[in-house]
């Protein structure tokens, strides 16, 4: 499992952030201090559709303030404090909460004091929750209310400012100038439209995978379109794929994850968050944040998850671990699933992958490879050995013993010769092809499903019958029975599950085959197989009820023994026909291994 050149599916293992991330029973008291829920990613800077209101204005000790969080739109989760006014970073909470609604909200204790927070107790949407703040009998002058607020997983506001209540004789201070200086947001907003293909190799360099494939017809199409701005030295991004979960793009310095600038698109339920993060080993992304991006946009529609955003080509020295865009990066592609607001990943290797300098004088639509050179080589050896090598042996075992009775081989009859022969290079060839997956990965591959576990039931299989065969009694011995029987079932098993293990390789994103082509050629294939299998069941059939009407033993002898010379030179011809069959099939699949 390894590339040359380009393609091959890095997927991003699932992880749930902590302190909070986990918490939907909304018990973060280790959020208490910044109040941040730890998502995974920054907090919004924009506008945010929440507000804090109080019914009161000002205060005496011990009385009673409502206090009521609303929103335009629903949220999942929150974290509201009192704090003196005076130092509203410091951490230090004033008073207490009373609930109105101990259903859906309860207290926490911060700063060692009871009641000094309020939370959700679910991830249950709401719209407005409301509670009652408690003066303390030694107040600071001033105490303003704040609210953590997650509208979706990786959608929060942090610390947003509420109302400021003052304590009775307190003159309030003077409204803020309503002119402040612009701030810069990344905020993501909606996209106009779907992404289309023009302009490719034109005014944008493009990643399209299948090739040739347009992200505004074709809901399958992974687009990733790179258009340099001179004016302002930047680079807008857009990003195309299948809504499972998330889709995302990587620079690295080589063709191996680990230490990458990523960039992910993820969605969360009827949105998508976008954020930067890096790559650190073969990890989950550590950081994510919004950092460095801007005038990001994103649409959710019609089965595909999209977003837009831009990035100066050089950063500053406060974002380690991000790569400036005027240097050659192995560009990495990648998609996966995402339940229940964490990414689960189904391999540890890019969808796409290419080298390339990302700011280049002339734009150009990039090519490359899905599947990584030794991922190729052990689809390549694993089909070898179980369309041709095995299948073949098998045959010659089951159906072939009676034929070429006085020609020998090497001191052994021919069928014998064949057979060891050909189970042998099978058995090799399963021995090598099964390792290489762990050279490329360097860990097991815990997201590829039930493949991997087969293979390791094949090799198993594999390596316990030349083992029994070792072991095996004398042709005299009565035991020689039991050793056929077990002999030929544990060689049938193993080449169903190797069959099996095609079936299921040949949609890895590592070596994604063509679909559903690929599939409807090893269906082709196994029919093939079963019909000379069901042809030669039936010729041994006949041969055997046609020497039980035969009166003589000696004769039912001979014919078991020594089939007529026409007999043999057929059935010869039929074993030719199925490894010139069997060898076409495998020639159409190892085709189409090249070509990804």
């Amino acid at each position: 499992m390894s590339w040359v050149s380009f393609c091959c599916l890095f997927s991003m293992s699932a992880w749930c952030w902590l302190p909070a991330g986990c918490y939907s029973n909304g018990k973060v008291t280790k959020a208490c201090g910044n109040m941040e829920p730890h998502h995974g990613g920054q907090g919004q800077s924009g506008p945010s559709p929440y507000r804090l209101t109080a019914n009161a204005s000002t205060f005496s000790p011990g009385d009673h303030i409502q206090v009521k969080l609303s929103g335009t739109t629903h949220f999942d989760g929150f974290l509201l404090q009192a704090r003196d006014a005076a130092s509203a970073n410091s951490g230090s909470t004033v008073g207490t909460f009373t609930l109105i609604d101990s259903v859906t909200t309860q207290l926490l204790t911060c700063n060692k004091q009871p009641g000094s927070a309020v939370s959700h107790t679910s991830d249950a949407q709401q719209t407005e929750v409301g509670v009652i703040w408690n003066a303390p009998e030694h107040p600071p002058d001033e105490v303003q209310f704040v609210v953590t607020v997650v509208s979706h997983y990786k959608v929060f506001w942090v610390k947003l400012p509420g109302p400021t209540v003052y304590k009775q004789g307190v003159t309030p201070h003077p409204p803020e100038s309503t002119t402040k200086p612009s701030v810069h947001t990344t905020t993501p907003a909606p996209l106009p439209g779907p992404f289309v293909s023009d302009g490719c190799g034109q005014s944008k360099s493009c990643l399209l995978d299948p090739p040739g494939c347009d992200p505004k017809e074709d809901g399958g199409c992974f687009f990733l379109s790179m258009t340099p701005l001179e004016t302002d030295k930047s680079v807008i991004f857009e990003l195309s794929g299948p809504a499972e979960g998330y889709i995302a793009f990587a620079l690295s310095w080589d063709t191996w994850m680990g230490n990458d600038d990523v960039y992910m698109c993820i969605k969360d339920e009827d949105r998508v968050s976008v954020s930067a993060a890096v790559l650190s080993g073969r990890t989950h992304p550590d950081d994510q944040t919004q950092s460095g991006l801007s005038s990001v946009s994103w649409r959710l529609a019609d089965g595909v998850i999209q977003c837009r955003f831009s990035r100066a080509v050089r950063l500053s020295n406060q974002e380690p671990g991000r790569y400036d865009l005027d240097q050659e990066y192995f560009l990495f592609l990648a998609s996966g699933n995402v339940q229940f607001g964490k990414v689960w990943k189904h391999n540890r290797q890019p969808l796409i992958s290419t080298h390339r300098k990302l700011i280049t004088g002339r734009p150009d639509v990039l090519e490359g490879s899905r599947g990584p050179m030794l991922m190729k080589t052990h689809g390549a050896m694993m089909m070898l050995a179980w369309m041709l090598t095995g299948s073949v042996g098998t045959f010659v075992a089951s159906f072939y013993k009676p034929d070429w009775p006085n020609q020998s081989l090497l001191g052994q009859k021919v069928w014998f010769q064949v057979h060891r022969g050909l189970m042998m290079l099978t058995v090799m060839l399963t021995t090598v092809a099964f390792f290489l997956p762990f050279f490329y990965r360097k860990a097991w591959s815990k997201h590829a499903g039930v493949h991997p576990y087969l293979g390791c039931c094949v090799l198993a299989l594999s390596l316990t019958q030349p083992i029994m065969a070792v072991f095996r009694p004398p042709p005299d011995s009565h035991r020689r029975c039991i050793f056929n029987w077990a002999h030929w079932a544990v060689g049938s098993l193993t080449e169903l599950m190797a069959v099996a293990a095609m079936f299921v390789g040949m949609h890895q994103s590592s070596l994604l085959l063509p679909s559903p082509w690929a599939t409807h050629v090893l269906i082709g294939y196994v029919t093939w197989l079963a019909s000379f299998r069901l042809l030669l069941l039936a010729q041994k059939h006949l041969s055997i009820k046609r020497s039980l009407r035969s009166d003589e033993q000696q004769f039912i002898l001979s014919v078991q023994s020594e089939p007529s010379g026409w007999g043999s030179v057929i059935k010869s011809l039929i074993l030719a026909v199925l490894a010139l069959g069997n060898s076409a099939f495998l020639v159409a699949l190892l085709s189409s291994v090249v070509n990804v």
